[in-house]
C-alpha cells in the first residue's frame, strides 16, 4: 500500500482509521489485525482500539476467526456521496417532464443552513413565474420548499438551527416565531407536500414536495410555481400537486428511497397521472 504523507496539521488518528478503510478490496473483503499492524506499521494495541471504534461506528463488523469486514456505514456513505453528486442529473428529465405537463417553472434545492440553495430551474414558457436561478439562497423558514427541508429537523435541531437567529417577515404569511414555525412544519409532515398561494412572494402559487434518499431522509425538495391563477385552485390542489408528488417519488427512488405513497387527490383519477418511469 502506498503510504500516505501527513500534511502539517493532520490528525495522525483519523488517518491511520481511513487507512485501515482502505485496505479493503473486493478482492479482500476480510483482514485481520495483524495483517493491519504488519501493512500500516503502527502496534498492535493501536490497531485494535482503532477496530473498536470503528466497530463501535458501523464501519466494520467481527467476522469469525477474529477478522474484520466493512460495516453498513461505509455503504451509508457512499449512498450518500452518489446521492449528492447525481441529484440534479438524475432529477433533470423528471423535473422538465413536471414543467411540460404542468406548465408551470420546476426547481430543485437543498438546505444550506437556514437557507435554500437552488441547484436546478426549468422556466415555464407559458409565463415568468419566478425571477431565481440556479445559485441563489432563499430564506427557508419563509418558502414552502424550504419548509420541505426543515420539516426533517427534530424539535431539537431546528431551535439549535435557529438559535440567534430571526426569523425575518417577507409576508403576512411569514412565520417569525419557532412555534409558528414548528406548526406549520408539523402540518406539512402530516400530509407530505406544502402548497401556498403568495407566502413568499406576492402573486406566485407553489407546490412542494420533498425528495428522500436511501435511509429516508429528505435531501432534497422540488416545486412547481406559477402565477396566481394561472389555473384554477382545484387544479392547483388536485391534479399539480399530484404530478408533483409523483416526480419527486420518481426522483427519490432513484436516490435508493423506501416507496412510499403520497397523498393524493381523491377527486383525480390516477389514470390521470403522469407516469415519471425511473
Amino acid at each position: 500500500m502506498t503510504k500516505v504523507v501527513s500534511p502539517l496539521g493532520s490528525v495522525p488518528g483519523l488517518e491511520r482509521g481511513l487507512n485501515i478503510l482502505r485496505l479493503f478490496r473486493r478482492s479482500r473483503p476480510s483482514i485481520t489485525p495483524p495483517e493491519i499492524a504488519r501493512e500500516l506499521k503502527i502496534p498492535r494495541s493501536t490497531v485494535h482500539r482503532l477496530l473498536q471504534t470503528l466497530e463501535d461506528m458501523g464501519f466494520l463488523c467481527r467476522a469469525e476467526g477474529g477478522a474484520y469486514t466493512l460495516g453498513a456505514a461505509v455503504l451509508s456513505i457512499g449512498f450518500e456521496y452518489l446521492g449528492s453528486l447525481d441529484i440534479v442529473q438524475l432529477s433533470s428529465a423528471i423535473l422538465m417532464r413536471l414543467r411540460d405537463t404542468t406548465q408551470g417553472s420546476t426547481h430543485l434545492v437543498v438546505r444550506n443552513g437556514t437557507d435554500v440553495v437552488y441547484l436546478s430551474r426549468y422556466a415555464s414558457a407559458a409565463a415568468l413565474t419566478s425571477n431565481v436561478s440556479v445559485g441563489s439562497s432563499l430564506p427557508a423558514h419563509a418558502t414552502v420548499i424550504g419548509r420541505m427541508l426543515l420539516a426533517d429537523l427534530t424539535p431539537a435541531e431546528l431551535r439549535a438551527l435557529y438559535r440567534g437567529r430571526p426569523l425575518s417577515r417577507y409576508t403576512d404569511k411569514t412565520p417569525t416565531t419557532l412555534a409558528a414555525l414548528e406548526r406549520l412544519l408539523a402540518e406539512d409532515r402530516e400530509r407530505g407536500y406544502a402548497i401556498s398561494f403568495s407566502f413568499f412572494e406576492r402573486g406566485v402559487a407553489s407546490v412542494a414536495v420533498p425528495v428522500r434518499n436511501h435511509t429516508g431522509r429528505i435531501v432534497a425538495a422540488i416545486n412547481v410555481t406559477m402565477i396566481d391563477g394561472g389555473v384554477d385552485e382545484q387544479t392547483f390542489r388536485g391534479a399539480i400537486k399530484d404530478e408533483t408528488c409523483a416526480a419527486a417519488a420518481a426522483i427519490s427512488a432513484m436516490l435508493g428511497a423506501p416507496a412510499v405513497s403520497p397523498a393524493l387527490s381523491p377527486a383525480v383519477p390516477a389514470r390521470r397521472r403522469k407516469q415519471y418511469v425511473v
